[in-house]
């Protein structure tokens, strides 16, 4: 089973003014996380407004990124939906078109009613895309369900034929590094707290999916080097930073912030659908503001995309 190593990016749909899908924007926004040293993206999740997406635009943004990635970023479509039938179609589209790996939430309308019954659902989504990766997408702040996730490999691995892990969004790390090392580490279980990703390399991860790598993955792939190479304490001063990245920027909607942040870095995606609504001018400035005054542009700016080093 292959496992990630490294940083994927959970990207953006782009939009026109208008609201309408705009595939164009697209190909730079693979390019420039080429550029930074990410590993993958994971499209239309959370970051990539998956439910306020069509079933047909979500399929369009796939297509658009599988082309543009080219072999040259491992590709995850997230097909969960509140409608089994509608999961079906879009895993069975992704392996059609070529994903790397395809990923669901729980169903957060009609809920799961036990680990049991989560796997069963996840069986049906898995199972129309046979030959490619599966990974349950736990993301219980957002969903409703927070169900025990080792239980869910224990259940999962007799079920799920192609089951290659879970993307763990929580910041439960106990829970998470339990997982890790479920059957000796059999599972690849891809972190996904931006604001924990050193306390997850502690416990042992190796890959992590977050909305931030988006903007800021030379300094998350910093922290990692620093990590390995055994700097803790200015892995600690460069998480914190970080930290108080997302601390401002979750005094606004946070995914419209990260579109205002991608702005401010030189690439606009467009606005957000209802009911999510992009920043005022007045907010964009007031976040940009903030950010400079705790060094975060400054500090990008002074460390190189990976794929920049010499």
């Amino acid at each position: 089973m292959v496992k990630i190593n490294g940083l994927i990016a959970a990207t953006f749909a782009t939009f026109h003014a208008d609201g309408s899908l705009n595939l164009g924007g697209i190909p730079p926004l693979v390019e420039k996380l080429i550029e930074d040293g990410l590993k993958g993206v994971f499209i239309c999740g959370t970051n990539g407004e998956g439910p306020n997406l069509t079933v047909e635009e979500r399929m369009a943004v796939a297509e658009a990124y599988v082309a543009t990635a080219k072999g040259r970023l491992f590709v995850f479509v997230h097909v969960g939906h509140t409608s089994i039938a509608e999961c079906r179609k879009l895993a069975a589209h992704a392996e059609k078109i070529g994903a790397d790996a395809i990923s669901a939430v729980a169903a957060f309308y009609f809920k799961p009613t036990n680990v049991a019954n989560l796997v069963d659902s996840m069986v049906q989504i898995a199972t129309a895309a046979p030959k490619t990766p599966f990974y349950y997408y736990h993301i219980p702040a957002l969903t409703g369900v927070g169900m025990d996730m080792v239980e869910f490999l224990r259940i999962g691995e007799e079920k799920i034929a192609n089951l290659a892990g879970i993307k763990y969004t929580a910041a439960t790390i106990h829970e998470y590094q339990a997982c890790l090392n479920f059957k000796g580490g059999k599972f690849d279980v891809l972190f996904g707290y931006d604001e924990l990703l050193l306390p997850a390399l502690a416990v042992g991860a190796k890959g992590a999916v977050g909305s931030t790598y988006n903007f800021a993955a030379p300094l998350y792939l910093r922290v990692m080097e620093l990590f390995e190479a055994g700097h803790l304490h200015e892995a600690q001063q460069l998480q914190l930073l970080l930290v108080s990245m997302i601390r401002e920027m979750v005094k606004f909607s946070p995914i419209p912030a990260q579109k205002a942040i991608m702005e401010m870095i030189g690439m606009d995606l467009g606005p957000s659908r209802l009911p999510l609504m992009s920043l005022s001018q007045h907010d964009k400035e007031l976040l940009q503001t903030r950010l400079e005054a705790i060094g975060f542009f400054d500090t990008l700016k002074q460390i190189k995309p990976v794929n920049d080093r010499v």
